[in-house]
């Protein structure tokens, strides 16, 4: 166990931004994993701003790398082009 003050504050703070970067990895994971299981075109169109935007702001704040996002954000765009 940690013997001093800054410690436990560092050990407070590390789960508490441990937890916030679980829940948006997950939500991004999530919403990718949704629009690539969409059939309807229309209903992937609709989603994709939302997502781009999603990983934009995860990519902003360093949580995923910017190229990640571009990667992703191709790769869905071409999945929706390709819907009949």
């Amino acid at each position: 166990m940690a013997n001093h003050k800054s410690s436990l504050k560092r050990i407070r703070q590390e789960e508490k931004r441990r937890l916030h970067n679980r829940y948006y990895g997950k939500t991004m994971r999530n919403a990718v994993r949704k629009l690539r299981a969409t059939t309807d075109k229309a209903a992937a169109v609709a989603m994709y701003p939302s997502v781009t935007s999603l990983l934009d702001k995860l990519a902003k704040k360093h949580m995923i790398h910017k190229n990640k996002a571009n990667n992703l954000k191709s790769k869905l765009a071409r999945h929706i082009s390709k819907l009949a």
